[in-house]
């Protein structure tokens, strides 16, 4: 008989996680559209009562983010301008309807490798808390997407966060999206970029692709050929010289994988040289 939950703590949900096998259903942008006409067959634990998974929040060493924290409370929240990137991101996620609904790590677990929040993320060395009845573990999001549709999430576990570290919240970003139109599009390719400059000198960077590979990529190459250089034009030309050994782009619908080489280094310039030129919060979020 198919079960279906809807807890209101998050201890509850974990104890129900703790006796068997669940789906969880969180924002339900991807859960509906997945499971189409088909009978249910798996109990359903749908966490959207849980009220302490949604929002920010600062601790002395990171940025917080709950499980159902939407991507308009991204956009809607004062973060530092290194997290532009990721509230550009959060506009590319569906349509506003979307946006106010969808959560942050529900765009995670579907770990698709066109998931708009992942490059923004990855360049914040983001981690992802996990948690049973148990114990909590937290797990660098790199570590956490295995591939297209599957993650290191184990039997019992929830993510319950995910926390960006002071240390990566350090300079400005920008996100660039190429897709077949402006608006609710899978992405052909994505780029987000952070750069911390001093002295007009980029003293750090980090560079993160996606749609380009089954999971999306930090760009270590990249990262490397910025690094020391003026901030200015001259970034575009290391960008365009820079190896990018992580991509291994497929041919599909939206685009061969050829095309998606020679536009990802394009996009991968203009990331880099819109990261040099901020906006600020309130911009970000009319945009």
């Amino acid at each position: 008989m198919i079960r279906y939950a809807k807890p209101t703590s998050v201890d509850e949900a974990l104890a129900l996680l703790g006796e068997g096998a669940w789906r969880i259903l969180a924002g339900g942008t991807d859960f509906y559209p997945a499971q189409g006409s088909k009978p249910f067959r798996d109990n359903v634990l749908d966490i959207n009562g849980l009220a302490a998974l949604r929002g920010m929040a600062e601790t002395d060493d990171h940025f917080v983010i709950g499980a159902r924290t939407t991507w308009t409370d991204i956009i809607r929240h004062s973060l530092p301008p290194a997290f532009d990137a990721l509230k550009q991101a959060a506009r590319e996620v569906g349509s506003a309807q979307i946006q106010n609904v969808a959560s942050v790590a529900g765009n995670l677990c579907n770990a698709s490798p066109a998931a708009d929040g992942v490059p923004a993320l990855l360049v914040l060395d983001a981690e992802v808390e996990l948690r049973s009845v148990a114990a909590t573990r937290h797990l660098p999001l790199q570590d956490f997407i295995l591939g297209n549709r599957r993650t290191a999430l184990l039997t019992g576990e929830m993510v319950t966060a995910i926390r960006v570290p002071k240390h990566a919240a350090q300079g400005t970003s920008a996100f660039v999206k190429l897709g077949a139109r402006r608006y609710l599009v899978i992405s052909i390719a994505m780029v987000a970029a952070r750069l911390v400059v001093e002295n007009d000198i980029v003293m750090e960077a980090a560079v993160a692709a996606g749609s380009c590979s089954v999971v999306a990529r930090r760009l270590a190459g990249v990262e490397a050929a910025l690094r020391g250089l003026p901030a200015s034009e001259a970034l575009a030309n290391a960008v365009l010289a820079a190896p990018m050994d992580e991509l291994s782009p497929i041919a599909d619908v939206r685009g061969s994988a050829e095309y998606r080489l020679d536009a990802v280094r394009e996009i991968v310039a203009r990331a880099v040289l819109q990261a040099c030129e901020p906006v600020n919060d309130h911009e970000v979020a009319a945009a």
